[in-house]
């Protein structure tokens, strides 16, 4: 990606469209970490998915990324990723992962990037923020059915 691109940077732009999932099996916070991943490495968007959880889980030590209202956005930078990408995850039952508010998460956007990537990590990092500050749009995310919809609503809703 350009960095005269950044001014431009939509969600879908490093969203993995077969990295979305409706429905995470997942129960722990390791277990989501895990399964989001390995939805990039399956796409030949992350390298190594057990040091890609190392470095998200070292990530988490910092600070929980579960902002609270139902949100984690784990993130870290990695050598791993070659390029800024994301995973989408729902967990209908909700699982704990230390949110701010003690609540659990139900809405997972996943995000890695490699370590030269400072700024747009943090630029799309901003975006995401920034979509899920909306309560209806949250609302919306989770009573969609399938990652078809999921997408669309993305991008409808991420518009400058």
């Amino acid at each position: 990606m350009q960095a005269n691109q950044d001014e431009k940077l939509k969600i879908l732009d490093f969203l993995s469209p077969n990295a979305v999932v409706t429905e995470l099996t997942a129960t722990t916070k390791k277990g989501i970490l895990e399964e989001l991943v390995a939805l990039l490495a399956k796409e030949g968007k992350v390298k190594e998915s057990k040091l890609a959880v190392d470095v998200l889980i070292e990530r988490e030590k910092l600070g929980s990324t579960g902002i609270g209202q139902g949100i984690a956005i784990p993130h870290a930078k990695t050598d791993q990723a070659p390029q800024l990408v994301a995973a989408f995850g729902l967990s209908r039952r909700g699982v704990q992962f230390d949110a701010l508010d003690g609540e659990p998460v139900h809405i997972f956007f996943l995000l890695v990037a490699p370590p030269d990537a400072a700024a747009l990590h943090l630029k799309a990092l901003a975006r995401i923020s920034r979509l899920l500050k909306d309560k209806f749009f949250r609302q919306a995310l989770r009573e969609t059915k399938t990652a078809a919809e999921i997408l669309k609503l993305i991008k409808d809703e991420d518009q400058f």
